[in-house]
């Protein structure tokens, strides 16, 4: 097969339920070419007989093809010793949430068997256990609707410049369960905690007086500096790697006040970075459970 240095290939995957046909959708709708449940082992040659029509194109691969979804490691080999640019987007969600999903629509999952549904979903995450490591991008649908969903997609794969990362900077609560996607956790629960404060309590880390407290605590202005250092390291061998996305997250035990405040200084930093050789990082900040505390 001809070396086909512009074309750009996505293969979608993860757990049955979590979201994969509106990411095929998505992804139709910003000009990609899209594939659902082709075998692995067709994915070459999609992939050469499309090239004079479509250089960008996105294939959906799950376990509904059975065994010819171990041939996907193969394919990846293939894939690479060809030139083809290929990344992996793997979409997952709770057990709870995928079991409340299939009930809602009264369909067996495909892997059920005689079984009950959370017997295909433990069969499901054991095979796709390998895919899920090597993945590129990493969505936890569980609180998503599909417009949201939708909206995450673009966030990750619309954009014309090659040379930009895209870094998601999520402030969560420990109290309300560390998010499945993030590829790296910020543990703010060193910093002296605003709850305590009478007069911060009510207020959030979007508040300027949270805000200066948290940031002005013991050790943190040197935390957040060195973060800022490692995270330029950690951007360099994405651009390396050919990564465009980056998912950081940063969490207290409620999501309201340390998590939040320190989030959103990552994210201004990280926009104030002036561009590199290998590329510019663009900054976007979710305060994922800041309406849940009063």
């Amino acid at each position: 097969m001809e070396k086909l240095a512009s074309s750009k290939l996505i293969i979608v995957t993860g757990m049955s339920g979590a979201g994969r046909s509106t990411i095929a959708h998505a992804l139709e709708d910003l000009g990609w070419y899209v594939v659902d449940n082709l075998p692995p082992t067709m994915i070459n040659k999609l992939v050469d007989e499309s090239r004079s029509v479509a250089s960008k194109i996105a294939v959906v691969v799950d376990v509904r093809g059975r065994h010819t979804f171990e041939h996907l490691s193969e394919t990846l080999e293939s894939l690479k010793k060809n030139h083809i640019q290929t990344q992996i987007l793997f979409v997952d969600s709770s057990d709870e949430v995928l079991v409340k999903r299939f009930e809602s629509t009264r369909r067996p999952h495909p892997l059920q068997g005689d079984g009950v549904i959370s017997d295909g979903i433990a069969r499901e995450r054991k095979a796709l256990l390998p895919v899920r490591g090597l993945a590129d991008m990493l969505i936890d649908s569980s609180a998503l609707n599909i417009h949201q969903l939708s909206l995450r997609v673009n966030e990750m794969i619309a954009t014309e410049d090659e040379n930009r990362l895209k870094v998601n900077v999520l402030s969560f609560g420990y109290k309300y369960g560390a998010p499945i996607d993030a590829d790296l956790v910020v543990d703010c629960r060193f910093i002296p905690n605003p709850h305590w404060k009478t007069e911060l309590r009510p207020l959030t880390g979007l508040d300027n007086s949270v805000k200066q407290y948290v940031l002005n605590s013991p050790n943190v202005p040197e935390f957040v500096d060195r973060y800022l250092e490692l995270l330029q390291i950690v951007a360099q061998g994405f651009f390396n790697e050919g990564r465009k996305f980056l998912t950081i997250a940063v969490g207290c035990t409620g999501g309201k006040h340390r998590s939040v405040a320190i989030a959103h200084e990552i994210g201004e930093r990280l926009n104030q970075l002036k561009k590199g050789k290998s590329g510019e990082i663009s900054a976007h900040v979710i305060d994922r459970d800041v309406a849940k505390e009063s």
